[in-house]
């Protein structure tokens, strides 16, 4: 924000102790470690409702979308060879993105 003095986190000065068992508090700090952030970055998104997605995630989905690239890019220099095989497995990776990236959210918020 303009104008203001100090970073981001050294405005955050209230610690807000939460009560949990082990098992609880390795899943979230799991989930944090996946996504990439620090375990209250995390905690502060997933309590605001805001998208927490894991980095793993996210590396599939691109490799996901790069493949899909090299296929439709196979497909042309093939010049339509195999067009239902082609089509189908477009279909399936386009299916795989959607489910992946929408089993990420944390919340039931639209993109």
């Amino acid at each position: 924000m303009p104008g203001s003095r100090g970073t981001e986190n050294r405005q955050r000065t209230v610690s807000f102790p939460v009560r949990l068992r082990p098992d609880e508090a390795e899943a979230i700090r799991e989930k944090a470690r996946d996504a990439g952030v620090s375990l209250s970055h995390f905690m502060r998104d997933a309590a605001l409702g805001r998208r927490t997605r894991s980095t793993l995630d996210s590396q599939i989905i691109n490799e996901l979308r790069r493949l899909g690239g090299l296929l439709k890019h196979q497909f042309t220099l093939s010049g339509g060879q195999y067009s239902r095989e082609s089509a189908a497995v477009m279909v399936e990776i386009k299916e795989a993105v959607a489910r992946i990236g929408h089993e990420g959210d944390s919340s039931t918020e639209a993109e």
